[in-house]
Formats: C-alpha cells, structure tokens, sequence
C-alpha cells in the first residue's frame, strides 16, 4: 500500500483538504508535516463546514489516525483550541499523535513576527503574524523549544533562558517593547504538558510501523510549492519545505517509501500576501473572481489575491515535486464565462520564456502570455464522469493536462465532499 503526498501546486489555498477527504475512507493515517496555524484547510462535509489550522484535514475522517510530524511548528493554544472546537461538534480527536521533535511557538515568537513585519514597512513580507517564521528561525539557529521539552521543566526554563537573553535585547533595545521574563513563558507552556503528553510520540516509527504493515499514510503539505523556503518566490515564501521532498524530512519517513505524490492546483491562480503573480488581475473580472470563488484565507479572513491558471508554474511544480497526479480544483467557479484566459508563457522585457524564469527578478517583472479558451455556461457541479461535462470544459481541462507535464486526475466541481469527478484513481 501506498505513502501519498499531497502538495499545493500554486501558492497554496488550492483545496489540499478537499484531495485528503477524497482518500479518507480508503486512508489510515494522515501526516501534517510541515507549517503551523498559518495556512488553513477549509472541508465541507453535508451541510457542515470546518475550517483546519493546524490539524491534518484527515482528523475529520472515521477510522484514520492523524499525526502532527516533526516538521510541523505548533501553537499549543491554537491545538487544543481547535480540539476543542471538533470535540464540541462530535468529532472524535482522541486518535491525534504529536512528535515528540516538533517546535513549540511561544509567546515571544508571535511577539517578534509581528513588531519585524512592521519594521520591515514597504519591504514586509506579508506574513500572518502567528510567529512561524522566529519558531522555525529558533528551530535552524539550534534555540528552539521542542514539545518534549515540556517534560523536564529544568531543560524547558535552561532553553527559554537562552532563548530569551537575545530576544529581549531586540525587544527592548530595538523594537522599544517590554521584555519577557522566563517565568511567564514556562508558566504558560508547563499549563499545557500533561494534556498533551498522552498524544506525544515517535511519529516516525509509527508511520514506518504503518507502513510495514501495508497502511496507507497520506502526507498532507501546508502551503504550497510557489512558498516553499527553497523553491518558492523567495523572500516571499513560507519558512519550511512545502514541497514533496518536505514529506520525508518532516515525517521521518525515507523518501523511498512516497509512491504517488499529488499535486492540487486551482482552475485559477491565488495567493495571499507579498510577492511576484504574473496573472493577477487589478479590474472588474478579478474582483467578480474573488467573489465567485471566494477568496478569502481560511486563517486570516485576508481577500486573496486573483489571477488566471499558469501553465509554467504548474509545469515547474511537477517538476520540483515529481508530481504523478494533478487534482483540479474549483473547475466550477469559471461557470458563466465567455472566455477563459491562460497563461501558457510570460513576457520580461520583451524577451520569451516557456518556463518560470530562474532569475527572481525577472519572475518579478514578468507578464503573462495569453491563450483563451472557450468557455461554458452550463451548471457542472453536478456532473460526476468526465463526459458529464460540456465539450468546452472538457477542452479547458485537456489543454491544462497537455501544459501542465502530468494527467489530471481528479477535478473539482464544487465545494461538497461528493462533488467531485475522478478520472484516475489516486490509490
């Protein structure tokens, strides 16, 4: 049986939630494996919607075992407020597991992301202010708070003791805030230890044990390709590994073991926050886009970005994730329009170019290259096989499959659990 990845295409909110619920009755286990409550999940299941942090969206499926992974930075507040939440709507969560590796985000984190990105004025990077990037920071500068550190209260005050020596130098000095004392931080991350110590273990011998076993394990990424920390549009981007390679590295699962890896990508294109988008739209048609579509974070309520589908961005994350399936998602939000833009190439300086240029200054200057495809009128949210869809929508999603380097497998076409056309099965 199986390890599959899952991975925004995109620069994320492509409906990664939506691919994980479409496996779940035929899924064991399900791996959040990097990112924190910074990026959301929204699934609707009947007439119920749910709207995911930091869980794994396979926490909403009977029978599966959800794991929060290694590479996952946690807000320990927003965990167990998000349990809590589920637990209230009859949601059983006893089943979670954490890895003992994880980071913790502290109070001092979420302090210094917001006072940076105000300081940063005109060259702020759009980040959402729940102290991601300053945890995974901790995390590479060997200073951060692991969650098994919260079972040695002597280890736990040493590490927020040093953690703490510089940050109140920047706080104070810097940024002219009051600095945070040790006590506070230990206080408040010792009041979460006991709760959460049933569900802390090796993760990553459980998965292997899993997958010995013959379970199927899928890897659910948070964000997306465009914002990972090494192939996205930097510095624009996440502060973890969004792509397929971050499955291993944030599972402790060896990289031979993912056999299907399954890229989600929107009929259009989105992103939230700062940043290079050479299809985004300033006018009207955006605006109705937005609103047809809407787009709005999950997590920040922020109006998102809008802009037609790009073919070489697609391609390029086939490529940096070895992509085998394409999920379509939202087919049936471009219902009504005459014409249907995309962009197959882009424009720098009047110079070509197929693919999405190495040089992130010219990425930044580029502007799309245009097809047009006809486009439909007909209601499709209803249509369950290919065939079911008008002659026009059929050609739109052919001619993304032909651009895009890999099959489409799945499509979209609407926001229920049911509302979905599989081509190509993904097990």
């Amino acid at each position: 049986m199986p390890g599959i990845v899952i991975v925004g295409v995109q620069w994320g909110d492509e409906g990664k939630g939506k691919a994980t619920d479409l496996l779940g009755e035929r899924t064991d286990w399900v791996v959040k494996f990097n990112g924190g409550n910074n990026a959301g999940h929204t699934v609707v299941i009947g007439d119920e919607k749910y709207a995911l942090h930091l869980l794994p969206s396979g926490i909403l499926s009977p029978g599966v075992n959800p794991v929060i992974g290694n590479g996952v930075v946690i807000d320990l507040e927003v965990l167990f407020a998000e349990l809590d939440a589920l637990s209230a709507r009859g949601i059983d969560v006893s089943k979670l597991r954490v890895s003992a590796n994880a980071h913790i985000i502290t109070q001092y984190h979420r302090t210094l992301d917001k006072v940076t990105e105000r300081f940063l004025g005109k060259r702020q990077i759009g980040t959402t202010g729940r102290g991601i990037g300053p945890a995974y920071a901790d995390k590479i500068n060997r200073v951060g708070i692991r969650v098994q550190d919260l079972f040695d209260e002597s280890i736990l005050r040493q590490k927020v003791e040093g953690a703490l020596e510089q940050k109140n130098h920047l706080l104070v000095k810097v940024f002219n805030r009051r600095g945070i004392t040790c006590d506070e931080i230990v206080e408040d991350l010792l009041s979460y230890a006991e709760r959460l110590r049933p569900m802390v273990c090796d993760t990553g011998l459980l998965l292997n044990k899993a997958l010995d076993a013959g379970e199927v394990v899928v890897f659910e990424g948070g964000q997306a390709t465009m914002l990972d920390i090494d192939h996205g549009t930097y510095p624009f981007v996440t502060s973890s590994s969004a792509t397929a390679g971050g499955a291993a590295t944030g599972s402790g699962v060896g990289p031979g073991r993912l056999d299907r890896i399954v890229g989600i990508v929107k009929a259009y294109t989105t992103r939230v926050g700062s940043g290079p988008f050479p299809t985004e739209l300033f006018d009207e048609q955006g605006d109705w886009l937005r609103a047809a579509g809407f787009e709005f974070g999950t997590t920040t309520g922020r109006p998102r970005r809008v802009g037609w589908y790009d073919a070489p961005i697609t391609r390029y994350a086939t490529r940096i994730n070895g992509i085998t399936d394409l999920v379509l998602t939202k087919l049936d939000i471009l219902t009504g329009l005459e014409k249907i833009p995309v962009c197959v190439a882009y424009d720098v300086n009047g110079e070509r170019f197929d693919e999405v240029p190495v040089n992130q200054s010219d990425f930044h200057h580029a502007t799309p290259i245009l097809e047009h495809y006809a486009g439909w009128s007909e209601d499709i949210s209803s249509a369950r096989t290919f065939e079911d869809l008008p002659q026009t929508a059929q050609d739109y999603v052919l001619a993304l499959e032909e651009m895009s380097g890999t099959r489409i497998s799945v499509i979209g076409v609407g926001p229920g659990r049911d509302q979905v056309i599989v081509r190509h099965d993904l097990i």
